[in-house]
């Protein structure tokens, strides 16, 4: 599927970013995927004058600026603060589970350590918030 509907994937680690883009194309997702390798990226992304992504894939073990920073400053501001927002990480830490939430993500999903599992999780985000979930219009 191909649309206007784009993702911003904000991932420091270069094979988790390939596997990322991986899995969502082995579902078929044709989608432009925007690529931010630290927080100030993303965050420099989403502040311009380029069109909101359909949905961020957000780490938050990042360079320069941590995901929950990110994530917190996103939600202080009009344009995205209710830009859909997957936590995507590692971490199975509960205080970074209870502060995505607190913070307003959307959604947190646990990387898996097994490589098909990874593959399987990602290929379900991806055909939810692009094909399933129903986007907010543009003009809100």
């Amino acid at each position: 599927m191909s649309d206007n509907r784009s993702i911003l994937l904000v991932e420091d680690n270069p094979d988790d970013e390939k596997l990322v883009i991986r899995s969502l194309r082995r579902s078929k997702i044709v989608n432009e995927i925007n690529v931010a390798r630290n927080g100030e990226e993303a965050l420099n992304i989403l502040f311009s004058d380029a069109p909101l992504p359909t949905v961020v894939l957000l780490d938050i073990k990042l360079p320069k600026i941590d995901g929950l920073e990110v994530l917190r400053r996103l939600r202080a501001h009009d344009r995205t603060r209710l830009l859909p927002i997957v936590v995507l990480t590692s971490s199975s830490e509960e205080r970074d589970i209870i502060d995505s939430y607190s913070l307003g993500a959307n959604s947190y999903v646990r990387k898996p350590v097994e490589f098909d599992k990874f593959a399987e999780a990602v290929q379900q985000l991806g055909l939810y918030w692009i094909l399933v979930n129903e986007p907010m219009s543009k003009d809100l």
